[in-house]
């Protein structure tokens, strides 16, 4: 009997691996009890489990929301207008000043001495005039009996009409004295809250000083500065041109408290091209001053009411090419939408284009979905919709607890 050889061994071995491998895998396919697409199978995905929401059409409350800056309607810098020593601060910082109330004062020796020197020489000079004018008289009087010249005569009136010139110069220098002294005194050009002084008394001050001695903010009333995407304004343009007075709420950086209420005023006449959006400018009274200048704050612009189609914000995802949702068809198979989306109160948004009054829309689950993809509707414990509606139709309660039951299995 020959031996076995090399080769033979080899081919041996492999059968006997492939007789296991046919084997086992006749042993696994008996094994799974599961449906096609289960965990042991080879088919498809199972259903992913969602929890949805309808579209539905009815009145909301249209709200936009935007985040803002609170931004005076006027910041005045309060810079000397001349040179010298500053003598006084008459404000207490952060107070509220009026408009004409005195604020500082720079040393006025200087200028009541240039004012006196101004004062003398006009008088001095208006001294000569009434002289000239008086001799101009009597050469009048002598050149008609012929005792003067026509030549002296006109003289005499070249002079005093060089004294009448001489006299309004001097009036100006002595109002230009008088306006420089008067410059000393620093005041107030508006109402509002004065802020730190940037300069003590006993430094020189100059006029045109960068910092000059403190900044005055109007307070009240104050402005609120927001941004909104063009895709709204539409609807914001609509509500200003039939005259609606849009009120505008300020909230606080959280969006737990409502700081202050106020109406639109005015927009921005060019959309941002780098952005996309638009400026508006919201005013408020802030009698309490509750807002602050170049605080943030976060803006709801009331639009009114309006019959929309509607869904839960919650529904709503953002991508590259703006917001989506995920529909689920009457198959039960999820694709992705584009949407156009409005103004949003209280949880819910208005959908401008893209859904119907119906559709259904994912609101849980969306990390699961995938395009096309089979979707099973849940509810908020988990269970099929369909099976909880089938146990609770027979009206017994705890065939209702067991089918969620089973289908939390």
């Amino acid at each position: 009997m020959k031996k076995p050889t090399r080769l033979s061994k080899v081919l041996l071995a492999i059968g006997l691996g492939l007789a296991v491998l046919l084997l086992w895998r006749g042993c696994a396919g008996k094994d799974d009890q599961g449906p096609p697409g289960g965990r042991g199978g080879w088919g498809e995905r199972p259903p992913t489990p969602v929890r949805v929401a309808t579209a539905e059409r009815g009145p909301l409350d249209l709200e936009i929301k935007a985040l803002g800056t609170v931004t005076p309607l006027r910041t005045v810098t309060v810079r000397p207008r001349v040179e010298g020593e500053l003598v006084r601060i008459a404000f207490a910082e952060g107070q509220q000043v009026r408009a004409g109330q005195l604020l500082a004062e720079v040393d006025p020796a200087p200028f009541q001495v240039r004012l006196a020197q101004a004062e003398g020489t006009q008088k001095q000079n208006l001294a000569e005039l009434e002289n000239t004018r008086i001799q101009l008289q009597r050469f009048r009087d002598l050149a008609g009996a012929n005792y003067v010249s026509a030549q002296e005569v006109s003289d005499l009136q070249a002079r005093v009409r060089q004294f009448e010139g001489r006299r309004e110069s001097d009036q100006a220098a002595v109002d230009e004295a008088r306006l420089q002294l008067g410059y000393t005194r620093i005041t107030a050009p508006i109402d509002g809250r004065i802020g730190l002084r940037t300069v003590d008394v006993g430094n020189l001050v100059r006029a045109g000083d960068e910092d000059g001695i403190a900044t005055i903010t109007q307070t009240r009333p104050i402005s609120v500065v927001f941004a909104l995407p063009e895709g709204v304004l539409p609807t914001v343009h609509a509500a200003v041109r039939e005259g609606q007075a849009l009120a505008v709420q300020a909230w606080d950086r959280d969006e737990r408290q409502p700081l202050a209420t106020g109406t639109l005023s005015s927009l921005d006449n060019r959309i941002d091209v780098q952005t996309g959006t638009l400026r508006l400018r919201a005013l408020f009274d802030n009698a309490d001053e509750s807002l602050f200048p170049n605080q943030s704050v976060n803006v709801r612009l009331r639009l009114g009411s309006a019959a929309v189609v509607s869904i839960p914000d919650a529904a709503v995802q953002s991508g590259n090419r703006g917001p989506y949702v995920y529909v689920v068809a009457e198959d039960d198979t999820a694709s992705m939408r584009e949407v156009k989306l409005g103004a949003s109160h209280e949880g819910r948004v208005a959908v401008l284009d893209g859904l119907q009054d119906g559709e259904r829309v994912v609101l849980e689950g969306l990390d699961r979905l995938r395009e096309g993809g089979k979707v099973q509707v849940v509810d908020a414990d988990g269970a099929p919709t369909d099976a909880v509606e089938t146990a609770e139709g027979g009206g017994d309660a705890a065939s209702a607890t067991g089918a969620r039951a089973a289908a939390a299995r």
